[in-house]
């Protein structure tokens, strides 16, 4: 049975704060069509696709921050993306803010979800790597705030089968580690999708700022060809509340190659057909994690900070004897 499917990578250009989620419900359904017009079975949306990125304004009043989150998935407004998935045939991951109510409390989530061709859910991701800071700094130019907004994801890195493969899913920072990959390749993730949300200037390193498509690409590129693996990358991107945003939202083939990618920084989708079997060009050969890996080796991935140092301690002095 063949394992092709036209996979689509559906940018965002940028979203007002005061935008109402029905005007970006209307454009997310409109790159869908086009999509599907293009033969596409599975959209890829970016990283909180339905607001525009709040975590860059410190937001005191909770009625206000609340107004980003989603309570309930679908909703009234997000009822007509499921509506048209149903009606095109269409699957697609959507990146959203989640809000849970447990009791008294209020818990917040970076959340995507994956839907299936008929509309429904068949799985949710938590965003595990929060970059940014806690409290309001008043030196930088606009704030991320994810560490104050957002609760550490507690799903872990699942897959899930559907659409005729496994898929995992990621979030914007969440790309940038080699960990993210390895693990949902390692539990069998063929095709992995990843929204994001990122500033062209990075205040902490502003000498960086150039590099950011780079980096980008790279961190997408490497985690493909590492883990043989399809991977899908989908911006937010263009001017949006005074911050530059990167686009540059892609499909990459195992290979490490991009094989479709989008021109500009407004909505926009990119297409390609992929197969899902390339994953063992890879992961039959060089990067046969059976054959291959030595995790008994990689105790300091996973080691706390005291267990590293105990460990630079011993290799230090061990080196030391050898060396005498």
């Amino acid at each position: 049975m063949s394992r092709k499917l036209i996979v689509a990578t559906a940018q965002l250009g940028p979203i007002a704060r005061d935008e109402p989620r029905s005007s970006t419900v209307s454009r997310m359904v409109a790159l869908m069509t086009e999509a599907h017009r293009r033969g596409a079975t599975l959209v890829v949306f970016p990283e909180l696709a339905l607001t525009s990125f709040f975590p860059r304004w410190f937001i005191e009043d909770e009625a206000e921050l609340d107004s980003f989150y989603e309570t309930e998935m679908p909703g009234t407004e997000t009822q007509p993306l499921f509506d048209a998935a149903r009606k095109l045939g269409v699957g697609f991951y959507l990146g959203y803010a989640e809000l849970i109510v447990e009791g008294e409390t209020k818990r917040r989530f970076n959340t995507t979800i994956l839907v299936d061709q008929t509309g429904e859910i068949v799985g949710k991701y938590r965003k595990v790597h929060l970059p940014g800071h806690y409290n309001f700094e008043e030196w930088r130019p606009f704030q991320h705030l994810e560490k104050r907004y957002f609760e550490h994801g507690d799903l872990g890195f699942p897959v899930f089968e559907t659409m005729g493969g496994t898929m995992g899913m990621a979030i914007c920072n969440d790309r940038r580690w080699p960990e993210t990959y390895r693990v949902l390749s390692l539990r069998g993730a063929e095709l992995i999708m990843i929204g994001y949300n990122t500033p062209v200037h990075y205040p902490q390193a502003p000498e960086h700022d150039h590099l950011q498509d780079f980096h980008n690409h790279l961190s997408l590129q490497a985690g493909a060809y590492a883990n043989g693996a399809w991977v899908i990358g989908t911006a937010k991107a263009g001017r949006e509340g005074g911050c530059d945003l990167i686009g540059g939202s892609c499909i990459v083939a195992p290979t490490g190659e991009i094989v479709a990618m989008v021109q500009g920084l407004g909505d926009e989708i990119a297409t390609a057909e992929i197969d899902l079997d390339r994953c063992k060009e890879l992961r039959e050969n060089v990067f046969n994690f059976t054959l291959h890996r030595e995790p008994g080796d990689y105790g300091p991935i996973c080691a706390g900070a005291d267990e590293r140092e105990a460990e630079r301690a011993r290799v230090t002095r061990d080196s030391i004897i050898t060396s005498r």
